[in-house]
């Protein structure tokens, strides 16, 4: 029954995603490509500079239903959050927002926009999904 539920929240989020969409004064931005599945995710960011606080971030791209609800949930998860807060978040904090299991081809797909938020975060450094 759970796994139900976790299958529902997925597709209210791929139908409807959260913080989708432009972000006027972002600061930061990163983008992935998941050429197996078709997705790109760009991720903006808002940063304020001085609290080092996130103070809004959006997603912009196309992809399955899997890389759409993952990035939607990872923007509700990050939005407020301090840079360095967002730092310890890992690839298994996307999986726990998911909340269902994963096959290997799928794996990329809920990393995508997680890789796209981390080159965000830390421009110009490499996005660790193992």
């Amino acid at each position: 029954m759970a796994f139900d539920m976790y299958q529902e929240v997925i597709l209210q989020h791929y139908r409807a995603p959260k913080n989708f969409g432009p972000l006027d004064g972002a600061n930061r931005s990163g983008e992935e490509s998941n050429p197996l599945c078709g997705d790109h995710i760009t991720v903006r960011l808002h940063v304020n500079e001085s609290t080092q606080r996130i103070e809004d971030v959006r997603f912009e791209g196309d992809g399955c239903a899997i890389s759409v609800a993952a990035s939607s949930m990872l923007t509700e998860r990050v939005k407020g959050l301090s840079l360095e807060e967002a730092g310890h978040l890992d690839r298994d904090s996307v999986f726990q927002l998911l909340g269902i299991p994963l096959s290997p081809a799928r794996v990329k797909c809920a990393l995508t926009g997680f890789v796209a938020f981390g080159r965000a975060l830390h421009p110009g450094q490499p996005i660790a999904t193992e």
